[in-house]
């Protein structure tokens, strides 16, 4: 049974209510009058958005929010049954559809980014020469609006080819098998990555950046997977990885890109 809340201040991070009206079906694993059920779901989900934004630790959540071992045990349940994966897919294709698109795309976007360690990851994290960095590396892909697709979790020290099948199988599992090519930096270039890509039906096209390079240059198609980890990185808990566990941070980047479709939806589809 949940308890009877208390009025308090909201927070700019709490869920507004076209939000919850939509979200709320992925996030009831039960019923409200289960035992189990001790705090409002609503409010669960409330303390998950507060700590996924402000980034703070998950012992530091503030006390008018339900206690921070109920807030992470529901949301590991959310994690292990792909709620966040399941809303993010189903509001990438309403988004698609208000802008006019298909609603299963045909093109992807694949790219990485590295996250600093923290004392929590530091066992799993390995060192990106490239970036100079001890971390580990998140590897995306989104379609050519920017939403996710698809997303692994590896050490820094892993390369972005090594990542391509997973990513091009799991991109074709929750499109249908409809993306045909997929865009990549320079990053992804031999025989490898084309292959892995291609065992899945991906073609992937390498954008290489201009021979007369003069400062920052956007790459046509390649800059919308960077504005994608631009739209994770104002989520302060995706700054760093903070997490002893790489499905954690997965399904935190998932929460995040769920919470940023969902507000979009809700304001174009309020405008349309």
């Amino acid at each position: 049974m949940s308890t009877t809340l208390s009025p308090r201040k909201s927070y700019p991070s709490d869920v507004a209510e076209d939000e919850w009206a939509f979200i709320a079906p992925y996030l009831t694993l039960m019923t409200p009058e289960a035992l189990q059920r001790r705090h409002d779901l609503r409010e669960v989900f409330n303390a998950l958005r507060y700590l996924v934004r402000s980034g703070v630790p998950w012992r530091m959540l503030p006390n008018d929010l339900p206690p921070w071992p109920a807030v992470y045990q529901q949301a590991r349940r959310w994690m292990d049954v792909g709620a966040f994966e399941a809303a993010v897919h189903d509001v990438r294709l309403l988004l698609r559809v208000l802008n006019g698109r298909q609603p299963q795309p045909s093109a992807a976007i694949l790219d990485a980014r590295v996250l600093q360690s923290s004392p929590e990851s530091g066992a799993r994290a390995g060192y990106s020469g490239a970036k100079r960095r001890k971390g580990s590396k998140v590897h995306a892909a989104v379609d050519t609006l920017g939403h996710l697709l698809a997303l692994t979790v590896t050490a820094a020290s892993h390369d972005e080819r090594t990542q391509v099948g997973a990513l091009a199988q799991e991109v074709q599992e929750v499109t249908g098998q409809h993306v045909e090519i997929a865009y990549v930096d320079q990053g992804y270039t031999g025989e490898q990555a084309a292959a892995a890509a291609a065992q899945h039906g991906i073609d992937l096209i390498v954008v290489k950046l201009p021979e007369a390079k003069r400062g920052f240059v956007l790459l046509p198609k390649r800059w919308v997977v960077e504005r994608s980890f631009a739209w994770a990185a104002r989520f302060r808990r995706l700054a760093r990885d903070f997490e002893r566990l790489p499905e954690v941070l997965a399904g935190l980047h998932f929460l995040a890109f769920a919470c940023l479709m969902l507000h979009q939806f809700i304001q174009v589809y309020s405008s349309s």
